[in-house]
């Protein structure tokens, strides 16, 4: 993958390229947007300064010398003398003579090997023409080329029953090849101007813009480095205010994130630590009273007793029952920490779910001399759930009320409607939980002293957490020293 010092670079290199062509494009405009309006400004003077030269035609030699012979010809001689006179001027002039619908009747041009062949011109420019003053530029066609438009002068005569138009091409054949020279020549010379400032030009706006652009971007990528060498704490000040303040916010949002995620790797890395001891302090206390009192049957089955064979037999039984509670406790917290299981929520009568866990848990209370008892009204409270995970919570909570609770205590557990939730309690006598260790309560693995002075697994409270939270519901402790202690939590009620 590339770094940021190939990253910098690049983008520069690109911006330049930009800003470059850009710059360019912009020229070129520049100088074909000249040129249009350059040539529509010389079209426009020329047209101006000659506008009335087809009338003056009119005026000085038709009065003196009639344009048709007698035969009814055109006087040649006399569009001979004009021609000379008029291109003394300007070379680039064109003169023809048209009858009344617009055929060419004779033309005078510079280059007579090349004139224009008979045809007939478009009336409708020199009608515009002739109504016209000078306000605008007026195209007329042009007989040596149809498929251009040219500025010309026209004006209409009458001699000796006759009838038609002078038009003048002020812009002949000459003119165009001459102004085609010049204009070549000005535009080279203006192109190679205007790209020298332009490349100038763009270059300083180059400059100063990737420097103005990039400039939110350099700060980004030290901020990003000092991150990637180990500075963990290192965010872009004021993301918003950042020409490019998406890119800055999501990138102190993903170092909070990944700080956030090393932060919780480190501390699963600990329980983890923590749980490999404690499982293997847990599971080696049972195995190795197992194996003693296995061992001591083994060799002494033929000299013990039958009541202290029981005796060996029961603490057996009871180390293998532990035996299997911790390794299920650790299957179904590894479940829900996977996050393996998804609630099947359905309707059911919690009040008999409830009847049912007192007298599974009844022996056991008696036995340790506990008074365990259900409180409840007389309404049959109907909980939407998971009957089966909303089982092993409150079986939890019973187990760890018994295990903190002395001979002599008490352990309650109690159903109350509390409008659309049904809150289920459970209240033990036991030793109770110190204030500072009620925030973590429900931590994997957070081990507590019982009554008996024993250690707990420290999974039963993580596995009734992780429960309520499939259940979009909260589990709360209150507790002081030697006051006992109530877990409180809520579920929907089912109607």
């Amino acid at each position: 993958m590339e770094n940021q010092h190939t990253l910098t670079p690049k983008l520069i290199k690109k911006l330049w390229i930009a800003f470059t062509t850009l710059i360019l494009l912009m020229g070129l405009s520049y100088v074909l947007i000249t040129a249009y309006f350059a040539n529509k400004y010389n079209q426009r003077i020329i047209q101006q300064v000659n506008w009335n030269v087809a009338q003056h035609v009119i005026e000085e030699k038709f009065a003196e010398t009639p344009p048709f012979l007698e035969d009814g010809s055109v006087n040649k001689a006399l569009f001979g003398d004009l021609m000379h006179d008029m291109m003394a001027v300007n070379r680039g002039i064109e003169v023809y003579l048209l009858d009344p619908e617009g055929t060419i009747l004779y033309s005078v041009v510079l280059d007579h090997e090349k004139g224009a062949p008979v045809r007939k011109i478009d009336l409708a420019p020199v009608q515009e023409f002739l109504g016209q003053t000078g306000d605008k530029i007026v195209l007329g066609d042009d007989p040596r080329g149809m498929d251009q438009r040219k500025i010309f002068s026209a004006a209409p005569f009458e001699v000796d029953g006759k009838s038609g138009y002078i038009y003048i091409i002020l812009a002949g054949k000459e003119f165009d090849l001459i102004s085609s020279n010049l204009l070549g020549s000005y535009f080279l010379k203006l192109g190679l101007g205007t790209t020298l400032l332009t490349m100038l030009f763009a270059a300083c706006i180059a400059l100063l813009s990737i420097w103005f652009l990039t400039k939110n971007l350099r700060e980004i990528i030290k901020i990003i480095k000092q991150f990637q060498e180990g500075d963990l704490k290192a965010r872009i000040p004021d993301p918003e205010k950042s020409d490019i303040a998406p890119y800055a916010l999501s990138f102190n949002e993903m170092a909070d994130t990944i700080v956030d995620n090393i932060e919780k790797i480190q501390s699963v890395d600990s329980l983890r630590r923590e749980l490999i001891a404690n499982v293997s302090h847990d599971l080696r206390t049972p195995l190795a009273i197992m194996k003693g009192y296995v061992e001591t049957m083994v060799m002494k089955k033929d000299s013990l007793p039958p009541t202290e064979m029981e005796r060996y037999l029961q603490t057996t039984h009871d180390s293998t029952e532990r035996l299997s509670r911790l390794i299920d406790q650790l299957f179904q917290y590894s479940k829900l920490e996977a996050e393996q299981v998804s609630p099947q929520k359905e309707p059911f009568s919690i009040k008999e779910l409830s009847y049912d866990l007192i007298a599974k848990f009844k022996v056991l209370a008696e036995k340790k001399g506990i008074d365990l008892h259900l409180e409840y009204s007389d309404t049959n409270y109907m909980v939407f759930a998971d009957v089966g995970l909303v089982e092993r919570a409150i079986q939890n909570l019973l187990e760890n009320a018994l295990k903190y609770t002395p001979a002599q205590g008490a352990v309650t557990l109690c159903l109350k409607k509390l409008g659309e939730q049904v809150e289920v309690r459970v209240t033990d006598t036991g030793v109770g939980i110190a204030q500072n260790e009620q925030a973590h309560i429900f931590d994997r693995y957070r081990q507590l002293p019982t009554a008996d002075k024993k250690m707990g697994s420290g999974l039963g409270l993580a596995i009734v957490k992780k429960i309520m939270d499939l259940h979009q519901t909260t589990i709360t402790v209150l507790s002081k020293p030697q006051e006992g202690s109530s877990f409180v939590f809520q579920l929907p009620a089912y109607s």
